[in-house]
């Protein structure tokens, strides 16, 4: 929900405390610098392109703005490279900090490997999928931290058109396939969404069937990052909390478990037909 006089893309608010706590200090320097260079919140405003209110609710840490729009203020205030120091920080607090490291993770990944059995994992899901389960959360969530968290999810979304392109594979249980959590329209946009994205020529999505008499995931969802350097981490969540394996002994016992799981997968071609056939009996 945006405050009065906010720009429509004034960007997303902080995820957490944790994380407002560093917009708040972004903010901060940035009025520090503004008001050193005598500059009014008007005149910043046209600058980079947004009103004198969207000015304010970023150096009250309301708001956090892009890399660009604070590459921007970096020039227009000649602050040598003071303001732009905080362009990774800002795009963090855009999650929660459980999800901080994996978030920078994702960005530098060459290959991402991905298996849930639960859900739909977060880059594959539609904006209405999104909705849909966060407002499931219980306690409720706030319909701020709601629109929060989905532009933030969409956010990484970008991935799948990166370039050079990653390698991204996913293996999901057939289960998830017929849960309508949102309704029957929201899980056929989703399950339409899926048949796009196995389309892409980065993307392999595999169906775990229910079938199976043996399933090396049955331990639950997990994710591996591979970053350009060879380096994997591997990354799981519950309940709002997270770990993140760095262990090189650890992170190679979950990339061969994930090997197997793919193995006992339906193929990328028949796993597309199980889809078509999930979205066609809706």
């Amino acid at each position: 929900m945006l405050a009065l006089g906010d720009d429509e893309d004034a960007g997303p608010q902080p995820a957490d405390e944790a994380s407002k706590g560093l917009v708040v200090a972004f903010g901060q320097t940035m009025k520090k610098v503004r008001e050193r260079r005598g500059v009014d919140r008007p005149t910043l405003g046209r600058a980079i392109g947004y009103s004198a209110a969207t000015v304010a609710s970023y150096e009250q840490g309301r708001r956090i703005p892009s890399g660009k729009t604070i590459d921007k203020a970096d020039e227009f205030l000649d602050a040598d490279g003071m303001l732009s120091l905080w362009k990774e920080e800002m795009e963090k607090a855009q999650y929660p900090a459980f999800f901080q490291g994996m978030a920078s993770l994702e960005k530098k990944a060459v290959e991402l490997l991905t298996y849930d059995m639960y859900v739909f994992t977060g880059l594959l899901q539609t904006e209405e999928y999104m909705r849909a389960l966060l407002a499931m959360r219980r306690p409720l969530l706030d319909p701020d931290i709601i629109e929060q968290r989905v532009t933030a999810r969409l956010v990484r979304q970008a991935v799948f058109d990166r370039q050079p392109m990653p390698m991204l594979s996913f293996v999901i249980d057939e289960s998830v396939l017929g849960r309508p959590y949102g309704g029957k329209d929201v899980l056929r946009g989703q399950l339409e969404h899926l048949l796009l994205l196995g389309q892409k020529p980065n993307v392999e999505l595999q169906i775990m069937p229910q079938d199976r008499e043996e399933n090396a995931g049955v331990d639950g969802p997990f994710t591996i990052v591979i970053r350009k350097d060879g380096k994997r981490f591997m990354y799981t969540e519950a309940q709002g909390s997270s770990t993140l394996q760095t262990n090189a002994e650890r992170t190679t016992l979950f990339a061969t478990r994930y090997g197997i799981i793919r193995s006992q997968a339906l193929p990328p071609r028949e796993s597309m037909k199980l889809i078509e056939g999930a979205l066609g009996s809706l």
